[in-house]
């Protein structure tokens, strides 16, 4: 079977090469053996094949945080899981034709999926709804501010705010998103800047802003610091930008403003099984229903994974880059 290896770390587009591999046998007891379909390049993927991710496997490794597949067969002992179903992988090294796992980590999605929004189900789903749910609990007319508003966690972010109520001041650095992101349930879209607190307070009339959202670090995460409100939280998850998060000794000492990390395995590592499978269930509800989406830029074979991983890396992209290992996806394959 082929897979994605990196055999040094270093550029993506350099390290990674599209392989020849064992295939992965039959489930054993307790296990399940899927095709995978798809897998999305993700900020998490760009860094581990750079070697500045927070996990460091063991040279060679294959990449991938996420995916979906098809289950081909089905260890002894289980139940819950059957040939033909499909499955999002809660385990890495997804850039592969085929994995062979412990049915536990597998997350069984309900039929009718499209299966290029199936294969970004597992992260920025999640992570939008952790973030609004783990650290302040917001209540209807409250206030968030997010950067990176224009991503795909952004995106389902405004989505799942605008249904509980909650309005969002949404900071992008393209001037061209607004009205898209508008669209999408976001009350106010503003440009980054170094004014970008002060126009805050302003578009929302002095009202508290009580959670901060930031994937960048450095100074915008400072300045996503001054947006909020005295006492208000700033949950930091992400460095696009490379950097530590910041923050200003008057946010922090004077006006009493928080800030804490965020990362999707320990948010999902706070709730038994039983929740995690029922919040993907509830997820996946919302993708299949057409509530939650997230633009796709292009696919690619697996056999051009060093054009797909230079094209994830370009700026002014408008949605995900897909690797599609077992070939095109099928029309209504998600049925």
């Amino acid at each position: 079977m082929k897979q994605v290896q990196i055999g040094a770390y270093g550029q993506p587009e350099i390290v990674a090469e599209c392989v020849e591999a064992p295939d992965v046998g039959a489930p054993g007891a307790g296990e399940i053996v899927f095709d995978v379909l798809a897998f999305p390049i993700n900020p998490a993927d760009l860094s581990l094949c750079r070697g500045n991710y927070r996990l460091a496997p063991q040279l060679p490794a294959t990449p991938g945080a996420e995916c979906v597949g098809r289950v081909a067969a089905v260890g002894a002992g289980v139940t819950d899981i059957r040939v033909g179903d499909l499955v999002s992988n809660m385990q890495r090294e997804n850039w592969t034709q085929r994995r062979r796992i412990a049915a536990e980590h597998a997350i069984p999605l309900p039929a009718g999926l499209d299966l290029a929004q199936a294969a970004m189900l597992r992260i920025n789903p999640a992570t939008a709804q952790l973030l609004l749910e783990d650290h302040v609990a917001l209540q209807p007319g409250d206030w968030v501010i997010q950067d990176v508003a224009n991503s795909a966690v952004g995106r389902h972010l405004i989505v799942l705010a605008k249904a509980r109520g909650i309005r969002t001041v949404n900071v992008v650095r393209r001037d061209d998103v607004g009205a898209e992101l508008k669209a999408l349930g976001a009350d106010l879209v503003l440009t980054d800047g170094p004014d970008l607190p002060e126009r805050a307070r302003t578009a929302v009339a002095g009202a508290p802003i009580r959670l901060g959202i930031d994937a960048l670090s450095g100074a915008a995460c400072r300045r996503i610091a001054d947006c909020v409100g005295d006492g208000g939280i700033v949950v930091n998850y992400g460095s696009m930008s490379g950097e530590d998060p910041q923050i200003s000794r008057n946010a922090l000492n004077v006006r009493g403003v928080t800030i804490t990390g965020f990362n999707l395995g320990r948010g999902l590592a706070k709730r038994p099984t039983a929740a995690v499978r029922a919040l993907y269930a509830e997820l996946a509800a919302k993708l299949r229903d057409g509530v939650l989406w997230a633009p796709v830029e292009a696919t690619y074979p697996i056999e051009q994974i060093k054009a797909a991983l230079a094209h994830a890396q370009r700026g002014g992209r408008n949605g995900k880059v897909l690797v599609l290992p077992n070939g095109p996806l099928p029309a209504g394959a998600g049925r």
